[in-house]
């Protein structure tokens, strides 16, 4: 067994309270932060083990690499008397968390966060503020930002656009390359890193049709394709990923709603039909889209050489508002984070022909916005692969 596999496995030994059962984390965009639920994926029950972090607004959570710690985008208006956000990390010690760390953001609105292949470097994205911020990493804890950047290009949606609105981060699946997703400005931002002093290098930008909002961007397992969720149109754009340059060239874009596609009532969704999450299989063999305002989840087959898409069906989300969603370790499960109706829903799925149930459990969560499992299935990451 390999390092990161025996680092791994000793994690997934220490996340199951009893057999069968596993923990779970989702953030909470409330007081409570960050809860704590046991996953039985025999049954596909989520059961709720209580508040495992009591930290405000958390927007975002993600793991490190080996799965020792836990890191949170928290939108607060104000951290430490400045008016930033927070991101905070925790130590992960049998499926509870201790808190490590907490830093300034760059500026308000902060919404995600996410950590390279080393687990030496973390990025936080802040929406309000429409900036994004680096940060070294050292025994999970969280140095003051070393880099920051404020965007300042908007797009021509004046209700969305009015500013930038960074939204997302993301490091390239071979480590030398970070991206920030700014909605705001129809721009997905590249960057050279360096693992040791986690100071970023612009390295140019992908632009993204002008009034499509870019929120998110997911690579392919074939390790040449990308998906950015188009927010305010609800698009995906199929991109081709340059491994030597970082670059994104788009190949095709796929709509998820049909042509005048009726509005949602204004008071559920007043920001009418958006687009938000992406999630694919460990094989490449399926991806799924959420969509919120008509609140649903579309599923696609791909190619798993070139990552094209053919659709399959539109499924509900189990509630109103999926904000974020993702498979359990067994690949048989989807649990789906419906922010504005307060619950994690939970669709079986046939793993062979990758459809999903047509109706899912549901249990009680205040405001979901991310869910992570605390060790996930599969190969697990060389890091000694990884360029440091």
């Amino acid at each position: 067994m390999s390092a990161s596999a025996a680092t791994l496995a000793a994690v997934a030994s220490k996340s199951f309270a009893a057999p069968g059962v596993q923990r779970v984390f989702v953030a909470s965009g409330t007081p409570e932060g960050i809860r704590s639920f046991d996953w039985h994926a025999s049954k596909g029950e989520l059961t709720s083990a209580g508040v495992a972090a009591e930290i405000s607004t958390v927007d975002w959570i993600c793991f490190s690499p080996d799965r020792r710690y836990l890191f949170a985008a928290c939108e607060v208006e104000s951290f430490n008397g400045k008016p930033t956000g927070e991101v905070a990390s925790f130590r992960v010690d049998d499926g509870k968390l201790q808190q490590l760390s907490g830093q300034n953001s760059a500026s308000k609105g902060t919404c995600h966060c996410a950590i390279d292949r080393t687990g030496r470097v973390l990025l936080s994205a802040d929406y309000g503020g429409g900036s994004a911020a680096s940060f070294k990493v050292t025994d999970g804890k969280l140095s003051p930002l070393v880099w920051s950047e404020h965007y300042t290009v908007h797009g021509p949606n004046p209700d969305r656009q009015e500013s930038a609105h960074a939204h997302f981060a993301s490091f390239s699946p071979n480590n030398r390359f970070a991206y920030i997703n700014d909605l705001g400005g129809d721009l997905i931002h590249i960057y050279n890193f360096d693992t040791k002093t986690a100071v970023l290098k612009n390295a140019g930008a992908y632009k993204a049709t002008p009034g499509s909002g870019p929120r998110t961007l997911h690579f392919h397992p074939n390790g040449s394709t990308a998906y950015c969720m188009n927010e305010l149109n609800s698009t995906v754009d199929i991109l081709k990923w340059n491994e030597k340059d970082g670059s994104l060239t788009r190949i095709d874009t796929v709509h998820l709603l049909p042509p005048n596609a009726p509005l949602p009532n204004p008071k559920d969704a007043p920001q009418g039909n958006t687009g938000c999450d992406t999630v694919i299989t460990k094989d490449g063999r399926f991806v799924y889209f959420a969509n919120r305002g008509t609140d649903f989840l579309y599923s696609f087959t791909a190619d798993p050489k070139t990552g094209a898409l053919t659709p399959m069906e539109r499924t509900s989300s189990g509630g109103k508002t999926p904000r974020n969603f993702t498979l359990d370790p067994t690949e048989r499960w989807m649990l789906v984070a419906d922010q504005n109706s307060n619950n994690v829903a939970v669709f079986s799925r046939n793993a062979s022909t990758g459809k999903l149930a047509n109706e899912g459990k549901t249990v009680a969560c205040p405001t979901p916005m991310c869910i992570v499992f605390v060790a996930m299935w599969g190969a697990p990451l060389d890091i000694k692969a990884v360029p440091a």
